[in-house]
């Protein structure tokens, strides 16, 4: 396939499963494309996803606040009570001389994940009103960049897999925000699955498109 400029690649789609090369044909709102290679779906053009996603973010970020406000658990041993909260977990390890840790884990299971639901938040309500083309495009950037940096599934994880080996040691409550973590954390995941950001782009491209055309 012979390109004329850098923009023809605008036009030019890769298939997530077998790769192969298809260029992107205008679809109709509320339809998708499939591979015609292995059948998956390429791409979808649905103006549902902006309130979609704008009501899936909110959520998300509700969730992830109380998630930090309130303690995941609490651990009995021996009459000592312990709890235990998402920004503590970051903030014992300053106190205890683990800076570049801290950093990290601050970074990965608080400040990117925030990040994350609140760019989701501003790019979809822009999207809504079909408003800030090019700021929605550094939004996306941006999103892209800190994405794949967000580690509160595997956070979730590790205390799963933490309390597990406490069980037998001590007695443990689960707290209010472990409940809303695993909440945010599905949210998060099923948010991802279901809009991806190549859909984003899309989608953002139609509908200023759109309304330029109008």
């Amino acid at each position: 396939m012979k390109l004329e400029n850098e923009d023809a690649l605008d036009n030019l789609i890769i298939c997530h499963e077998c790769y192969t090369l298809h260029e992107e044909v205008p679809i109709r709102d509320g339809t998708k494309a499939l591979c015609t290679k292995c059948g998956s779906v390429l791409y979808r053009y649905d103006t549902k996803l902006v309130d979609y996603g704008l009501a899936l973010s909110i959520a998300g970020l509700i969730f992830f606040i109380l998630a930090n406000i309130f303690p995941l658990v609490k651990i009995e041993l021996l009459g000592h009570e312990q709890f235990i909260t998402i920004p503590k977990t970051f903030m014992a390890l300053f106190e205890n001389g683990f800076y570049v840790v801290g950093i990290l884990c601050a970074f990965l299971i608080f400040i990117f994940p925030l990040m994350i639901f609140g760019i989701n938040i501003v790019l979809f309500s822009l999207l809504k009103l079909e408003k800030e083309k090019a700021f929605t495009k550094d939004l996306l950037v941006l999103l892209a960049h800190i994405k794949p940096w967000s580690m509160s599934d595997i956070f979730l994880i590790s205390i799963l897999v933490a309390l597990v080996k406490l069980i037998g040691y001590a007695q443990i409550h689960m707290g209010i925000s472990f409940w809303t973590l695993i909440l945010f954390v599905g949210i998060d995941l099923y948010l991802t699955k279901s809009i991806h950001i190549s859909e984003i782009w899309m989608l953002r491209k139609r509908l200023f498109l759109a309304k330029e055309s109008r």
